[in-house]
C-alpha cells in the first residue's frame, strides 16, 4: 500500500470509529419498567401522562424506548411477581406508583433504579433515607407533605357542611398509608368538633356491606383514604356515597371526576408527567441516590356541582372560589 492510501485509510478509520460509537448510543433503545396496583383501563389517564412526558423529552416509544407494562389489576398481591418479571427483563428503570408497588419494586431489585410517583412519607415507610438525598435505588415524587392536608380536608367537609359531627373514613386496611391517613385525621378532627370512625373496605364485594354500615352509624360524611385498590372502586364509591346520601372528599382528582363531591391533593396526572423527567435523568447516567424526592409544591381542589346539586348541597361562594376546577352539569 503506497504512502497516500496508507494516509487515507487511516483517517477515514478515525473519523469513523467515533461515529460509529455515536451512531450505536443514538441508536439504544430504553427500556422501562411500567407497574401499576389498579387496572389498566382504569389508569389510562395516567399511562397517558406519563407518555406525553417521555414525548416532551424526545422519547418515541417503539423508536428510542419500549415500555413494558404490569398491571395487578386491583390485586396488590399480585405485585411482588410483576415487579420480577420487569427485572427478569433487565429494564433500565422501573417507574411505579404509591407505597407497596415501591416497595414490590425495592424487594425484586437493589440494582435497577425505581421512579416512585406519589408514595406517602417515602422516609416513614423506609423507601428512601431522606428526601434530599434518597440513597439507593429509589427517587421520584410523594404525594403529600405531611398529616396537615387529612386535617385540611376535614376542614373543608365542614365549610360545606357546618353542622357536620360524624365522618366516615373509607380505608383498605392493607394499604399502611390509608391507616397512616386515618391517625392524620384524630387531631384535627377533635378541633373541628367531630369524630372520626374507620370502615374497612378489601375489595368491591365490601362495599355494599360497609356502606350499609356507615349510614347505621348515622355519618354525616365520608373522606376516602385511597390508595391502589380504592382507585379501582372510585365509580361504585362515588354511586353508594350518592345513594347513601353522603358528602365525601378524597385527595384525587380522579375521584371528584368519577362522581365523588370534591378532592383535594396533588394531581396524580401531573406527577406522572413529571416521573418523565425522573426517567430522563436516570436513563442519562444520573444516580437516584443522587435524586431528590419532588415534593408537590400545588394542591388542586375539586368540586362536582353536579354531584352537590344530587345530594340537596349548595356549595358555598368562598369554596366556589377557591376550587381549582369545577363539574359543572
Amino acid at each position: 500500500m503506497d504512502r497516500r492510501r496508507f494516509l487515507l485509510t487511516s483517517l477515514a478509520g478515525a473519523v469513523a470509529g467515533p461515529l460509529a460509537v455515536e451512531a450505536q448510543q443514538a441508536g439504544k433503545v430504553a427500556r422501562i419498567g411500567y407497574l401499576l396496583g389498579a387496572a389498566r383501563e382504569q389508569t389510562s389517564p395516567l399511562e397517558k401522562a406519563f407518555q406525553d412526558g417521555l414525548s416532551d423529552l424526545g422519547y418515541v416509544p417503539g423508536r428510542n424506548v419500549v415500555i413494558e407494562y404490569r398491571f395487578a389489576d386491583g390485586k396488590p398481591e399480585r405485585l411482588p411477581q410483576l415487579a420480577q418479571d420487569l427485572v427478569r427483563l433487565k429494564v433500565d428503570v422501573i417507574v411505579t406508583g404509591s407505597n407497596p408497588h415501591v416497595i414490590a419494586a425495592k424487594q425484586a431489585t437493589t440494582t435497577i433504579p425505581i421512579v416512585m410517583v406519589y408514595v406517602r412519607d417515602p422516609v416513614g415507610a423506609g423507601l428512601v433515607a431522606s428526601v434530599s438525598r434518597p440513597g439507593g435505588n429509589v427517587t421520584g415524587l410523594s404525594q403529600d407533605v405531611g398529616a396537615e392536608l387529612s386535617g385540611k380536608r376535614l376542614a373543608l367537609l365542614k365549610e360545606l357542611v357546618p353542622k357536620l359531627s360524624r365522618v366516615a373514613v373509607l380505608v383498605n386496611p392493607g394499604f399502611p398509608p390509608a391507616l397512616a391517613a386515618l391517625k392524620a385525621m384524630e387531631a384535627p378532627a377533635r378541633t373541628l368538633g367531630m369524630t372520626v370512625a374507620r370502615f374497612d373496605a378489601r375489595g368491591p364485594g365490601d362495599l355494599e356491606g360497609v356502606f350499609a354500615a356507615v349510614t347505621r352509624a348515622r355519618s354525616d360524611a365520608l373522606v376516602i383514604t385511597g390508595g391502589p385498590v380504592m382507585f379501582n372502586m372510585r365509580t361504585h364509591i362515588a354511586q353508594l356515597a350518592l345513594r347513601h346520601r353522603l358528602p365525601s372528599i378524597s385527595a384525587i382528582t380522579e375521584d371528584v371526576e368519577a362522581g365523588g363531591l370534591m378532592s383535594y391533593g396533588a394531581s396524580l396526572t401531573d406527577q406522572w408527567r413529571r416521573a418523565a423527567t425522573y426517567v430522563d435523568k436516570i436513563l442519562k447516567g444520573a444516580k437516584p441516590a443522587d435524586l431528590p424526592v419532588e415534593q408537590p409544591t400545588k394542591f388542586d381542589l375539586l368540586i362536582n356541582l353536579k354531584t352537590a346539586k344530587a345530594l340537596g348541597l349548595t356549595i358555598p361562594p368562598s369554596l366556589l372560589a377557591r376550587a381549582d376546577q369545577v363539574i359543572d352539569p
